[in-house]
Formats: C-alpha cells, sequence, structure tokens
C-alpha cells in the first residue's frame, strides 16, 4: 500500500493524503477524518521517504539569515526550523554575509524554490515599498523591524525587542550602581539600523539623569564583529579617556571588550564594569559572567513562524510582535572604585 493507493481510495489527490499526513490545518473535517479511516483500515504506515516524494516545492518556506557568523542567529534557526517541520512545510535556509542584500536572495528563492512564504532573520532597517516589490510572498522579519524605512506596516510583519528601551535599561543599571563616565560600544551611531537605536537609548538614559554624554566616550567599532569590537576598546583605553564603565550593544562586542580590558590590565568589574544586550549561551560562560539583557531567542523564533503561517492561510494580514528582554544579573557590573 502506497499513498497513491491511500488517494485511490479515498477519491483525492497524492497532495491531500501527504497533508493530512503532515497534519495540516487547509483540509477539511470530512475529508481529513476519511483519509485517517483509510490509513487506519489498510495498516498504512507513513515514512519520511514516502513523505519527500510526495513533498512539491509549494510546501517551502525560505529563511534568509543575514550575518553568517553572528552567535544571536544559531537559536532563532532551531527553533524556526522546528516549528516549520511540525507544520509540515519544508525549510530552504541561505545565510548571506552582513553586506549581502537580503532581499535580492530572497527574491531569488522565491522564484527558484516557489516558495509560500520568507523569514528574515536580520535585514536592514530602511527599506521602501519599491525595493519589497521584489517579494510577492509574506514575510516576517525577525529581530527587527522597518524603523527607519518607510513601508506601510501592513505589507509585512515583525518580530523584535524595543532595543532603543533595552539600551535605555542596560545603561541605568550602571547609573543606578553610580557610574558617570559610561563609556558605549557601538558599530555606528548613525547606520539606521540596531547599532543606532541602542546608541540613542544609551543617550536618553545618560541625559535622564543629568548626564552630559561624551563624544570621546563612544567607540564605534565599524561592525558588529569581537575582532573590531576589540580593536575599538583597545582604542578607547589608549585613548586615555576617564571611563569607569562600558555599555556594549551586543553581548559578542562585550565579550571582546573584557578581553581588551584584561589585556590592558584592568580588571572586570573591579576597574571596569560592563553590561550588553542579547542574552548569548556562550556569555554566561566568560569570565566574569556577562551581565546583560537576554532576548528571548526561542519565543522570537516561534512567533516568527506562526505570524507567517497565519498570514500564509490568510488568518491575519500582519502583525508586529514587541517582546521583552529579560535582565541577568552576571558579575561583570559593580559600583565604581
Amino acid at each position: 500500500m502506497t499513498i497513491k493507493d491511500i488517494a485511490r481510495l479515498c477519491g483525492v489527490s497524492v497532495s491531500t493524503v501527504s497533508r493530512v499526513l503532515n497534519e495540516r490545518p487547509d483540509v477539511s473535517p470530512a475529508v481529513r477524518e476519511a483519509v485517517l479511516e483509510t490509513v487506519r483500515k489498510s495498516n498504512y504506515v507513513p515514512n519520511n521517504s514516502a513523505r519527500s516524494l510526495v513533498k512539491t516545492s509549494s510546501d517551502a518556506i525560505g529563511l534568509v539569515v543575514r550575518g553568517v557568523s553572528n552567535p544571536f542567529y544559531s537559536e532563532i534557526i532551531k527553533v524556526i526550523g522546528r516549528e516549520i517541520d511540525a507544520a509540515g512545510y519544508t525549510l530552504v535556509m541561505q545565510q548571506i554575509s552582513a553586506n549581502a542584500d537580503e532581499i535580492e536572495r530572497g527574491a531569488i528563492m522565491e522564484r527558484e524554490k516557489k516558495l509560500r512564504g520568507l523569514i528574515f532573520l536580520g535585514g536592514r532597517w530602511d527599506y521602501s515599498p519599491e525595493e519589497l516589490g521584489l517579494i510577492t510572498v509574506p514575510f516576517v522579519c525577525c529581530s527587527y523591524n522597518n524603523s527607519f524605512g518607510s513601508l506601510d506596516r501592513e505589507s509585512y510583519s515583525s518580530v523584535t525587542i524595543e532595543d532603543e528601551l533595552a539600551a535605555e535599561r542596560a545603561v541605568n543599571e550602571l547609573l543606578r550602581l553610580g557610574h558617570k563616565r559610561i563609556a558605549c560600544l557601538v558599530a555606528e551611531t548613525d547606520d539606521r539600523s540596531i547599532s543606532e537605536l541602542r546608541y540613542r537609548g544609551y543617550l536618553k538614559a545618560l541625559r535622564e539623569h543629568g548626564v552630559e554624554p561624551d563624544g570621546a566616550l563612544v567607540a564605534r567599532s565599524g561592525s558588529f564583529s569581537m575582532e573590531d569590537g576589540y580593536r575599538a576598546t583597545m582604542e578607547l583605553v589608549e585613548s586615555g579617556s576617564d571611563f569607569s564603565a562600558i555599555f556594549s550593544i551586543s553581548d559578542a562586542m562585550a565579550i571582546a571588550a573584557i578581553k581588551a580590558l584584561d589585556d590592558c590590565g584592568r580588571s572586570v568589574p573591579r576597574d571596569c564594569s560592563v553590561i550588553a544586550i542579547d542574552g548569548l549561551s556562550l556569555s554566561e560562560y566568560t569570565r566574569p559572567t556577562l551581565t546583560t539583557l537576554c532576548q528571548p531567542m526561542a519565543r522570537m523564533g516561534e512567533e516568527s513562524v506562526k505570524i507567517l503561517l497565519d498570514v500564509m492561510n490568510g488568518w491575519t494580514k500582519s502583525r508586529h510582535i514587541v517582546v521583552e528582554t529579560q535582565f541577568r544579573a552576571g558579575a561583570s557590573i559593580a559600583p565604581p572604585a
């Protein structure tokens, strides 16, 4: 007995049987019950190879990951893959460099793989409607939105944290301990991205506490890499600027900063406190353990898939989810000496 025999006995298509076996929602209750009853009576046992034969490219969902070396994405990718598989779809993933065009790559994947939908994990924050004209299937921006762009909010969906607020909260933790000379480790301050948003939160926190920002305390790395974060921190120390704490816009850059400080003979947190945003599992194993605001990575992946499936099935037009960060008290911050 094959899946084609099941389809013939039920008077339905092979793809309909496949959707029932994969627990897809787009099958009527009557047809579903008829197929399952036939499966039971025939003692048919589905297997992965049989399922793969009837799957078509129309069951494919694309995932474009921008920034192949970003450790923040690992947990989210795992969850997205799990949720897509559980829903009976096939994941098609491509990883691109931080400088590549995710929209162009997504459009190519859509045409070649006949995708039903797309998830962009990481991307630009300033899309225009003209650029997104290349994409004709529903898509979700995971870990970012269109803060600097001109898209109609109903034309796309997103799942992200409130980056400016998270940065403000992190800097407030340092101010609460009594720090006034707080450095900021960013990629850039005006790059229309997550770096600019978190830099804005840094400035807001200082000003609300009556602390005048000092441009000499802003370390620009030019990228989100650990190598550049290390270099920028070394340059900050070598500049002779007086600071007792560093707010880093990412865990990875903070880990690099801690090493740079140690290489310069500065102990964390005795000589300099360090706090960041992300919540990488890796940062739990630094010495000292990094104090950070954790993004709920698993939930971000789950919500992205749920929203995309809802839009694909016509149950909603678009949705924008803002998830909250959770403060993780490590051992990298302390009152200034």
